[in-house]
């Protein structure tokens, strides 16, 4: 199923409608046009962390709770990292979440019940994260399922997996090491976690800013059928794109039991529509009308900041889902409106 955005070129490169006479932008505007494209975001969140900064300076421009925001997004970033690359490469993931959970899971009874030692179990966690990947790329390009309802199915099996492997019961005991390299051990203040993020922005951005793969999965995502009578190997990508996500999936798992402590049958659900509107919010940033990292990753922190903000200010508990729901909806009609724009300067 190929995501509704079109990424055949950023919309601060192409060519400006023809103009009315006597009414040409010069190139001054159009530049700055541009750039306040590619950085709306970028300013929301300043102006997010202005307001609320001066309603409770007291509480909410502490460094204690900038470290809380950057240290407690740690798995929803790696999480939207993850489902970046089958969205870059035209294919929905809905499966992702459920993989999160099942990884922390097999994590927990591999470490707890059957005492295995932390290396060797994260090991394993790994390899099953890769093999749902390997599952879903199967179901998508093997056998030409739908992806959204490919991954749904895999989504639902794994949940199901869960709760009977798990009997539907939280699972405690997790190694203190792992506690320790996820949330405990700290770098100028934030957790380790975070930094894991950081580091996984940066190889995709690089891995899609400046290598021939990158390229290619950017090609394939644009225009599959192009690609492929261009002899990219479209199938190719798009099933290293659901492994990759995949093995991200499991990392998200291992990180988010160690935050936690602890391996929860469902909590790790609810990660699935953040991700989704911090993806597609991202979207909408740095390189506007395309999926990217860096993006991705101003998305994830200025939805927290918002959040935190109004939590700080005593909103309820279920303002969160209201702010990743709209943020999503919202995000998705900003990325359409580069594709309306092209449509009308063609017409």
């Amino acid at each position: 199923m190929t995501t509704s955005i079109d990424t055949s070129q950023d919309p601060q490169q192409a060519p400006d409608a023809p103009e009315a006479p006597g009414t040409e932008p010069t190139p001054r505007a159009r530049r700055t046009r541009g750039l306040l494209q590619r950085y709306a975001l970028v300013i929301a969140w300043a102006l997010v962390v202005v307001a609320f900064g001066a309603l409770r300076p007291e509480i909410y421009l502490s460094a204690a709770n900038f470290q809380t925001i950057f240290g407690s997004q740690a798995v929803l970033l790696l999480l939207a990292l993850g489902l970046l690359l089958p969205l870059i490469t035209g294919n929905f993931d809905l499966s992702i979440a459920a993989n999160l959970t099942f990884s922390s899971i097999l994590l927990a009874i591999l470490q707890v019940q059957h005492d295995v030692p932390l290396v060797p179990a994260i090991l394993v966690v790994l390899v099953a994260g890769v093999l749902v990947g390997v599952v879903n790329g199967f179901l998508v390009v093997g056998l030409g399922i739908d992806s959204f309802i490919a991954t749904l199915g895999t989504s639902t099996v794994l949940q199901g997996l869960v709760l009977a492997v798990s009997d539907s019961q939280t699972i405690s005991g997790i190694s203190s090491n792992l506690i320790n390299f996820a949330a405990n051990y700290r770098f100028v203040g934030i957790s380790l976690g975070f930094w894991y993020g950081v580091i996984l922005t940066l190889v995709l951005a690089y891995l899609l800013g400046f290598t021939a793969l990158g390229r290619r999965m950017l090609f394939v995502g644009r225009n599959p059928e192009v690609s492929r009578l261009s002899g990219v190997e479209v199938g190719r990508i798009q099933w290293g794109a659901f492994v990759g996500s995949g093995l991200i999936a499991s990392v998200a798992g291992v990180v988010y039991t160690g935050s936690q402590g602890a391996a929860d049958p469902t909590s790790g659900l609810g990660f699935l529509l953040p991700a989704f509107a911090a993806c597609f919010l991202g979207s909408t940033a740095i390189q506007p009308g395309r999926f990217n990292p860096i993006g991705t990753f101003v998305a994830v922190f200025f939805l927290v900041s918002g959040i935190t903000g109004l939590q700080i200010l005593g909103a309820e508990s279920y303002v969160q889902q209201l702010f990743y729901g709209g943020a999503l909806v919202l995000a998705v009609a900003l990325a359409k409106l580069p594709e309306r724009r092209r449509r009308k300067k063609g017409a």
